[in-house]
């Protein structure tokens, strides 16, 4: 379960926390824009552990669906079609652009791993009926817990969002301005 600590030094801790967007309205632009960032960075990490723990959900669910249909292609066999339907289905999310790659990858798939140690997915045929649907019901309670940390940053970005669009519609805030700080950063730093 994704949790989160009050107080916490994690980014999902500060993003969280009460007061990370409470007084946005008293907020330098920069300050905001700062969280804004962070907030994304956040919701792209859990997006990607979510596609991680969806993969798993779809790999069990194929060898279920095998075993009950008396198949005789393996999931190691069918992967590529497998985690295809996936992702050519319909969208289910809320359509937002990323703009930012996942900063954890590495920890997200050791994370996964470990939810269910001794289900070795690279071999779902060798587990027991009962392995694969205590794998399954693992997988499915972590993927709810993280889509529910999700909407919670993705209803941070949104408020954060809000204070910066109002600046820009209020006239406090220019686009001239922006493209001023952007010109002025090296190369490097844009993103």
């Amino acid at each position: 379960m994704i949790e989160v600590r009050p107080g916490g030094r994690r980014r999902i801790d500060r993003v969280l926390a009460a007061d990370y967007i409470e007084g946005l309205a008293d907020l330098p632009l920069e300050e905001l824009r700062g969280r804004r960032d962070e907030s994304a960075q956040e919701e792209a990490d859990l997006s990607y552990l979510r596609r991680l723990l969806h993969a798993r959900i779809d790999i069990v669910l194929a060898e279920q669906q095998r075993r009950a249909e008396g198949g005789s292609q393996t999931v190691v066999e069918r992967l590529v079609s497998i985690l295809a339907d996936n992702a050519v289905g319909p969208a289910a999310g809320l359509g937002r652009h990323k703009l930012v790659e996942p900063s954890r990858a590495e920890a997200h798939r050791r994370h996964v791993e470990a939810l269910v140690s001794d289900a070795d997915l690279s071999d779902v045929g060798s587990l027991a009926d009962e392995r694969l649907a205590v794998a399954l019901s693992t997988y499915r309670e972590e993927e709810a817990s993280v889509s529910s940390r999700r909407r919670e940053v993705q209803a941070v970005m949104d408020k954060l969002n809000a204070e910066i669009g109002e600046r820009y519609r209020a006239g406090t805030a220019s686009v001239d301005d922006l493209l001023d700080a952007a010109r002025e950063e090296p190369e490097g730093e844009r993103g």
